[in-house]
């Protein structure tokens, strides 16, 4: 038992598939993937883009390949990556295969929209002979018309029908290197599906509320679905949907499961909100901070809180704080312990140098 258990996520056990050479499921770290939005036949932007995606912390990338010129991109785009590519494919079975055969080291298929029975099976022994991974991508919005036919509308039992129907076909075909997803852009339905699907399969489950809205509600609706499914121990991978940039996505992913104390990495910072009674300005400080410290991926703690109510309590639990004390006087705590006073001026660089100095420490003794 941990130290503080109230803590401890006891996550689902699932089957380990491998995307190239990132692994997920088993007890593997949960991925934070995202999506490019250029056009894929623009091989050397949807690079750039690539970069600026892994750079913020993303294991995997999944691109859309809705035409020829696309797949035909992919040998390029897939050659110079530097995360392996999922290859998005929605209607033409043929760009699965095409994009399978130029690199892609997973395919996301829609068994709404992907074909019949015949066409996935040409789509699975595509992956085949590509050592290359499935995810079986479920849509609310994409239901079989059978399926919605039966149950009238999307729901929890539908989106998990489609599931395990898809999961069969793949099986039949002696093909186990796939993974699950059962999206809505509704909160409630997604939650259920996910759940539900979780208790039949042990197929790793890609989690994601789609299509969830602008950055700010976006955000919101994903921390709540998705927060909850991995409360639960349910999820290898997550992907937060936003119409915005999807760097950003990366951000949110990240700290959703920073939160949870799903992955450690970069400066974790707990800040209080500012009132009448801080000593410095906390917010413009903050963001100060949050740019200045962007760089540092080993995982560090840092409260900055503007007063003493709660400043000192804080900075008990965190490897650096700092608290407001009024009259230009604030104290810096180093591992819980009060150091010594600081000026206003002086917080941001003072905290900027000993959080490199930190990171370096504790990088050179891994």
């Amino acid at each position: 038992m941990s130290l503080r258990p109230f803590r401890d996520i006891k996550r689902k056990k699932t089957k380990e598939i491998n995307i190239g050479e990132v692994l997920v499921g088993n007890n593997n770290p949960i991925i934070v993937q995202s999506m490019t939005n250029t056009l894929t036949s623009n091989a050397k932007k949807t690079l750039k883009q690539i970069e600026e995606i892994s750079k913020e912390g993303a294991k995997l990338v999944r691109v859309s390949v809705p035409d020829k010129d696309s797949s035909i991109a992919m040998k390029e785009i897939t050659k110079h990556s530097p995360v392996p590519v999922i290859a998005d494919i929605h209607y033409h079975y043929k760009r699965a295969i095409e994009a399978a055969d130029n690199g892609a080291k997973c395919l996301r298929i829609n068994p709404g929209n992907i074909g019949d029975k015949k066409k996935i099976k040409e789509v699975i022994n595509a992956a085949k002979n590509n050592d290359c991974a499935i995810r079986v991508g479920v849509n609310a919005g994409s239901l079989e018309k059978d399926i919605l036919e039966k149950y009238k509308e999307p729901c929890p039992e539908a989106l998990v029908e489609s599931a395990m129907r898809n999961i069969k076909i793949i099986e039949d075909e002696d093909f186990y290197n796939f993974k699950v997803s059962v999206k809505s852009s509704d909160i409630f339905l997604s939650i259920g599906a996910y759940r539900q699907l979780s208790n039949l399969t042990n197929y790793p489950l890609h989690l994601g509320i789609t299509e969830s809205g602008s950055f700010v509600p976006g955000s919101i609706k994903s921390s709540i679905g998705m927060g909850l499914l991995l409360l639960e121990g349910i999820g290898d991978t997550i992907r937060v949907s936003l119409s915005d940039d999807p760097v950003k996505e990366v951000k949110i992913g990240n700290e959703i499961l920073k939160s949870l104390n799903l992955l450690d990495r970069g400066v974790k910072i707990i800040s209080c909100p500012s009132c009448a009674r801080q000593g410095f300005d906390v917010i413009n400080t903050v963001k100060i901070l949050e740019e200045k410290l962007a760089h540092i991926k080993t995982p560090i703690t840092l409260s900055i809180i503007g007063c003493v109510v709660n400043g000192p309590g804080e900075a008990a639990l965190t490897d650096i704080g700092i608290t407001g004390g009024g009259q230009d006087s604030n104290m810096l705590y180093l591992n819980g312990i009060q150091s010594h006073k600081l000026s206003n001026s002086e917080i941001i660089s003072k905290v900027v140098s000993l959080v490199e100095n930190k990171a370096e420490e504790l990088e050179k003794n891994k």
